[in-house]
């Protein structure tokens, strides 16, 4: 009997050391995810990560704790990598029965290594809450080519990708869960309770906007192309079925007004950015129907640097959009609409083609090619202060 008991009290001893271990490993991954982000974020890394591990309750120099933060790593895989880093925590343990076998603590140790995420996102949710903030149903398919989609919401699901959908990236990223995962083919991974993505623009904003041109513009078929010039308009512009529009280099401020480009009509502008205002219920929004051809670009330098669409932030929540031209509706530079629920459908996803899509929430309809080759037009950066775990 005697061996019995302490046949059992040895086992409550290592199973204790494996609840440590356990919790140990929690604390150095999140703290290397932490330090990871500080770092891409240009603050202390070390600092960051040794905050964290306290709240999981191992304190660097408390309790015999050692909490050791390495860039790049000391040990492993990525030890020439200079952005990755190492956290290692480490605690002994007093012996109980097992000082039968060795009078000296057993250390316990976890080990964890993060890598900034390499800022590669070409789609962003921002709402916080929603169910889903990013829906991906029916026969729809998403190509995200060589970049990133994130969610910021904390929900279950926070992407829904449902019925013979089906999703393409390099990385998906999300705060809360996801529905439909085996419908997603990701080169770097499905995460779920990531951090929070933070919003590129949130310290952009247009220049103040001119006066106002009243009256509405309706483009018809004629023969010809249609020109306008950048400014204020608080009367909505038409371009119907088999009109050509092309807008001038310049801001275009639409106050109160709608943008509606219809089916089989042509929208073109080079160094364009559309500013979608109002003010009580009255907002500008934009409706773009099935196989319009668009082709606008951003301006390469300016206050909207890099920005093709712009909606304002006092915009009501959820102000719809629909931009579904399908395969040849080509956006290039970033469509920001923080407060619109943004349905898509279209982009061609070239070597040469840089779309980036920010709103509150976002629904792909048909197939969608989005790429990130934005060098050239300037567009800032979406997810390059969240990180990943690598080892």
């Amino acid at each position: 009997m005697p061996v019995l008991v302490g046949t059992a009290g040895l086992g409550t001893e290592v199973g204790w050391w494996y609840y440590k271990h356990k919790n140990m490993q929690s604390a150095a991954d999140s703290g290397a995810v932490s330090a990871a982000t500080a770092a891409s974020a240009g603050t202390d890394p070390s600092s960051e990560a040794k905050a964290v591990t306290a709240n999981y309750g191992y304190a660097n120099g408390a309790n015999n704790v050692t909490v050791t933060v390495n860039q790049p790593p000391k040990t492993g895989n990525h030890t020439s990598n200079s952005q990755a880093i190492e956290v290692i925590v480490s605690q002994p343990q007093q012996r109980l029965l097992s000082a039968l076998f060795g009078s000296d603590p057993v250390l316990i140790t976890a080990r964890s290594v993060a890598l900034p995420n390499s800022g590669t996102g070409c789609v962003l949710a921002l709402n916080s809450s929603a169910s889903p903030a990013v829906n991906v149903s029916g026969g729809n398919q998403l190509n995200l080519i060589k970049c990133n989609l994130y969610s910021n919401s904390s929900a279950s699901p926070s992407l829904n990708v449902a019925g013979s959908a089906s999703v393409a990236a390099n990385q998906v990223g999300v705060v809360g869960d996801v529905s439909g995962a085996s419908s997603i083919t990701a080169t770097n991974g499905v995460k779920t309770h990531i951090s929070p993505v933070a919003d590129p623009y949130a310290n952009v904003s247009p220049p103040a906007r001119p006066s106002c041109t009243n009256g509405k513009i309706v483009v018809n078929s004629n023969g010809k192309t249609t020109s306008l010039d950048p400014g204020c308009y608080t009367g909505s512009i038409t371009v119907n079925a088999g009109a050509v529009l092309n807008l001038n280099p310049g801001i275009y401020y639409l106050d109160g007004a709608s943008l509606s480009v219809a089916g089989n009509a042509t929208i073109t502008g080079s160094g364009v950015t559309l500013v979608f205002t109002g003010s009580g219920s009255n907002w500008g929004t934009a409706s773009i129907g099935s196989n319009a051809t668009v082709d606008l670009t951003a301006p390469t330098s300016g206050a909207t640097k890099g920005i093709v669409m712009y909606g304002d932030r006092n915009m009501p929540a959820g102000t719809a959009f629909n931009l579904t031209g399908g395969s040849t509706q080509n956006f290039g530079g970033a469509i920001y609409l923080p407060k619109a629920n943004l349905s898509f459908s279209g982009g061609n996803g070239t070597s040469t083609s840089c779309t980036k899509i920010i709103a509150d929430t976002l629904t792909f309809s048909g197939t969608s090619n989005l790429q990130v080759n934005c060098t050239a037009l300037g567009t800032a950066t979406i997810g390059s202060q969240t990180a990943q775990l690598i080892e």
